[in-house]
């Protein structure tokens, strides 16, 4: 807990900090306090974990793990904010407050041991993006992508609320240890309403996952939002929701598997052709990676669909790989942007020549992402892939291969127009902050690191 008030106390300083004026003081306070709270979290891993605050939250390994991965995360992505908020706002302040306490209500998803706590935890994380996406006041896209969000937000929200009120008035608490305590003393005589409440609430973190069908204005919001702010929401946003998709469905609703599994099924299969296919017709980087990051969501479904032993492991591992890649694409998309201009595949050509150093991170991303052998992005894919498998999901298996193949052309496409193609007016280098070089490069070696020795990271949990 001691991490979660870490946060929003360094929220509420920050914002003062901004009205005194001290904008140069503002990212190492976040930074610092980013480290405290980081230091918190770490200070109780392997403790005897037990709900407390009246059951509210537990801080297990599961909990512990997840939420240092989005504050890990966090601090890589507003390293990228010294160089980036200057050039497009003033309101700097608010930035770092806002992502501050989204990433509190990403730490309250993580570690919730209520319905409540879910709840309240979605809802911080949320409303804050709500403004992040929308802060750039005179620019239409980003306005509409405010708009977008905060109506698909509220819908899911309504998804999510009448499911927990059905799993409510089947059990009559809110607490899920006391939800899989009813589902395992009434085996025959479970209530039609804790049925519709597991729909319910599967429909509400598809939603809030990116999975499709219930995907609708995602990729409107990622394009619309700032790159950075996008790195953000495909990151931190999404492994915090896997967090609390996957604490639910395998620690309550097991029971229950042979119900729900069927429609989740669907929903992967549905997930990972809408993203690859519409991922492969795009003409904007930045598009194609909203696309790719619902396909991904498809993927990490697969540790939900074939619960087990390895479950946990499997999904915190890729949550790493697309973490560590996706923020090294975005950085690497803030530079081409500020440098050509435009976000489309031709502001990559020639890359690789002008810039050797960028050219090779953007490319270990994107094999990454692709889930090419010696990255982080394969020993995902191959742990998923291991997980369905063990549970005889042989078809959805061999769908996951053809998507897999799918998502290693496009991903090649910047790999192709960096190296083999020439841009059509020749620059000079482009230009790489000090803080640029600090995150591409931990990010690669990361990558490259978990793809050679990756017992370093299975281990964990």
């Amino acid at each position: 807990m001691a991490a979660i008030i870490t946060l929003s106390l360094l929220g509420i300083l920050v914002l003062y900090l901004g009205l005194f004026k001290a904008k140069s003081a503002l990212l190492p306070v976040t930074l610092i306090g980013l480290l405290v709270a980081l230091g918190c979290e770490l200070a109780l891993w392997g403790g005897d974990a037990k709900p407390i605050y009246s059951g509210m939250v537990v801080f297990d390994n599961f909990a512990l793990a997840f939420s240092i991965l989005c504050i890990v995360t966090t601090g890589l992505i507003l390293l990228l904010s010294k160089a980036y908020f200057s050039s497009i706002s003033n309101n700097v302040a608010e930035y770092y407050c806002l992502i501050l306490f989204s990433l509190t209500g990403a730490l309250m998803v993580s570690a919730y041991h209520n319905f409540a706590m879910l709840f309240i935890g979605i809802e911080v994380m949320s409303v804050a993006l709500y403004i992040l996406v929308g802060i750039r006041k005179t620019d239409f896209g980003s306005n509409e992508a405010a708009l977008k969000y905060f109506l698909m937000g509220a819908f899911s929200t309504g998804f999510l609320l009448f499911g927990i009120t059905l799993l409510y008035g089947a059990t009559g608490t809110f607490d899920i240890t006391g939800v899989r305590e009813y589902l395992i003393a009434n085996p025959q005589q479970i209530s039609p309403y804790f049925y519709g409440g597991v729909l319910l609430l599967l429909v509400g973190l598809c939603f809030k996952v990116g999975a499709a069908p219930f995907h609708f204005w995602t990729p409107d919001v990622y394009e619309g939002a700032p790159i950075l702010i996008t790195s953000y929401m495909s990151t931190v946003v999404k492994v915090a929701s896997f967090a609390a998709f996957l604490r639910l469905f395998s620690y309550v609703f097991v029971p229950l598997h042979d119900f729900w599994t069927p429609v989740l099924l669907v929903v992967i299969i549905i997930t990972l052709f809408i993203g690859n296919i519409t991922a492969m017709m795009q003409a904007s980087f930045k598009r194609m990676l909203a696309y790719s990051s619902i396909s991904h969501a498809g993927y990490m479904l697969f540790a939900i669909v074939a619960l087990g032993a390895t479950s946990t492991s499997s999904i915190f591992t890729y949550a790493i790989a697309y973490s560590l890649s996706s923020v090294a694409a975005f950085a690497g998309l803030i530079l081409v942007k500020r440098a050509k201009g435009s976000d489309q595949f031709v502001a990559f050509n020639g890359l690789g020549k002008t810039n050797p150093f960028l050219a090779f991170v953007i490319t270990v991303a994107m094999l990454s992402l692709a889930g090419i052998p010696l990255t982080a992005g394969f020993i995902g894919k191959f742990m998923m892939f291991n997980t369905v498998m063990q549970d005889y999901h042989i078809v959805l298996l061999l769908l996951a291969v053809v998507n897999a193949a799918i998502g290693v052309f496009y991903y090649l496409r910047v790999v192709v127009h960096m190296y083999f193609k020439t841009a059509e007016e020749e620059g000079g280098a482009i230009l790489l902050p000090l803080s640029f070089k600090v995150v591409l490069g931990a990010t690669v070696m990361l990558t490259l690191l978990i793809g050679l020795y990756p017992d370093c990271i299975i281990g964990l949990l």
